[in-house]
């Protein structure tokens, strides 16, 4: 009926110890740039993300980029402090994956 794709379980962090969820944490953000790997006509892409370092990040830039029209799905295999990859599969324009993410707190890396 679903299609359940085997992923480990990442734990969400609270507010205290993770930078995610801390004031400070939004206080500086990076300029925003794409990283892609298949920038070909097809419909899958991937983004280095820079700023995850929980469940709880990776929960927000997944939900905030899937609920962009044209995106099919979005997944994040997180690299805790260092650069995420974020796969969208689907015709949605790297602009709005960009913005999507800015939005929810984090910025695509620089080349």
């Amino acid at each position: 009926m679903f299609d359940i794709e085997n992923r480990t379980a990442l734990p969400l962090a609270s507010s205290a110890g993770c930078s995610c969820c801390s004031p400070a944490a939004h206080a500086h953000k990076a300029p925003a740039a794409v990283v892609i790997s298949d920038a070909g006509t097809g419909s899958r892409r991937t983004f280095a993300v820079e700023g995850l370092t929980c469940g709880h990040c990776v929960q927000t830039v997944e939900k905030a980029v899937s609920a962009l029209d044209g995106v099919e799905s979005a997944s994040v295999d997180l690299v805790p402090g260092g650069r995420s990859g974020l796969t969208v599969t689907g015709t949605v324009s790297d602009t709005a994956v960009r913005q999507a993410v800015t939005s929810a707190g984090y910025s695509l890396a620089s080349n």
